[in-house]
């Protein structure tokens, strides 16, 4: 990226993902050619997956690395465990809620949608109502965004169990976890979780190019009774080849690498630490978006997310407008609306290595540019009132692993 004097420079990216790549997490990717049919190879994958195990908070589940994005490991979690005509529960509450609900359509699955606002959390009340009447046990799935990317909500993955438990039914429930897992705390054995799904790309803070899925036992036998397709995404295969150290076909081998490594990172530094890092700077640009006078998408502090900030700019206003030009003039990167908020939010993603200062530089683009375009926001007054977040708060240096 060129600097408006013609210098090479590159400016920290606000997208929810991907992230900023840590420099010791791009030297770990960046790597010579591996015989991956060799014990090295061996020697990278079965760290990485233990530590996948330990920060997503699991003792036994199942791991597994396919060579995808977030989208890969939903097609995963369904086709390995569903038959076709197979009846899903599912709320549609936003863009990436909607894109999984889609994808069960196109596989043949029966989706029952509970619509919920945009900028409101999954009605955990509402699929306990559905499961409590669906005496035949006809649902079985129950999927779960735990993290809306679109509109900077999360839900209560806890409350879905409990949903499920108390209509006493078997469905298996189905987590996506790609914008929060590593970043904010996602505990797999504890609220009961059959799959989980994440990427390399959001907290795991490694280029796009991994699907991270993690399977109950309960999961796992339902694979031996699903009839939907599956070859690429097949975790029988991938199961079998990485008992043994290997890959069911050529492995993305640097992105295992950097996978191992930033799951030592993670741990090294402490996973409450993280989250609670992550929270800090998400405090502090929710109070520039207060002194700005703007809403949240997010309906009520209960439903902040701590990786991703939607704000809603006024009526008439194209938030467009603001993502380009911090783009075109100032060469940094922002979130769009997306969907049926697109022209009327733009989102902060603050998730991955992202620091106090880094986060200042950012809203104070953010001034500029709606400086520039007009908008009545005084220069400074989000800084400031992010600053008086961040100086009265603990300071956490991010630790790498050695």
């Amino acid at each position: 990226m060129a600097d408006r004097g013609g210098a090479t420079m590159q400016n920290p990216v606000f997208i929810p993902g991907p992230t900023n790549l840590p420099e010791f997490l791009r030297k770990a990717v960046d790597m010579p050619t591996l015989d991956h049919r060799s014990s090295a190879f061996a020697d990278l994958l079965h760290p990485a997956i233990a530590g996948v195990r330990q920060v997503i908070k699991t003792r036994e589940a199942e791991v597994f690395l396919f060579p995808s994005t977030g989208t890969g490991g939903w097609e995963t979690a369904i086709s390995n465990v569903l038959s076709a005509g197979d009846a899903v529960l599912a709320a549609r509450h936003g863009m990436f809620s909607q894109r999984w609900i889609d994808m069960c359509q196109r596989h043949g699955l029966a989706v029952e949608v509970v619509e919920a606002a945009w900028g409101a959390g999954l009605p955990a009340d509402r699929y306990e109502e559905i499961l409590t009447a669906d005496k035949e046990h006809r649902i079985k799935a129950v999927l779960a965004t735990h993290n809306e990317t679109a509109t900077g909500v999360v839900s209560d993955i806890a409350a879905v169990r409990r949903a499920l438990d108390a209509a006493g039914h078997p469905a298996l429930l189905l987590v996506d976890g790609v914008s929060s897992v590593g970043s904010m705390d996602f505990c797999f054995d504890d609220w009961g979780v059959d799959i989980a799904v994440t990427g390399s790309q959001k907290g795991f803070m490694l280029p796009p190019g991994l699907a991270i899925v993690v399977f109950s036992a309960r999961a796992m036998q339902a694979c031996a009774t699903a009839k939907l397709a599956r070859c690429f995404f097949d975790i029988r295969d991938m199961g079998r080849s990485n008992a043994a150290g290997l890959y069911p076909y050529t492995p993305p081998v640097g992105l295992i690498a950097g996978l191992r490594l930033a799951a030592d990172s993670l741990l090294a530094e402490g996973l409450d630490v993280v989250f609670a890092r992550h929270k800090r700077i998400a405090d502090g640009v929710r109070a520039a978006a207060g002194a700005w006078g703007m809403p949240l998408c997010a309906r009520s502090p209960d439903l902040y997310s701590q990786t991703v900030t939607t704000i809603c700019t006024p009526p008439g206003f194209n938030a467009t407008g603001i993502v380009t030009r911090a783009a075109d003039v100032y060469q940094t990167a922002f979130g769009t609306g997306l969907g049926e908020l697109a022209g009327k939010v733009f989102r902060f993603g603050h998730l991955g290595q992202l620091s106090d200062m880094a986060a200042l530089s950012g809203l104070a683009v953010l001034e500029m540019c709606m400086a520039d375009l007009g908008l009545p926001v005084r220069l400074g007054s989000g800084v400031a009132a992010a600053q008086e977040v961040y100086r009265t708060t603990a300071v956490q240096p991010m630790k790498q692993a050695a």
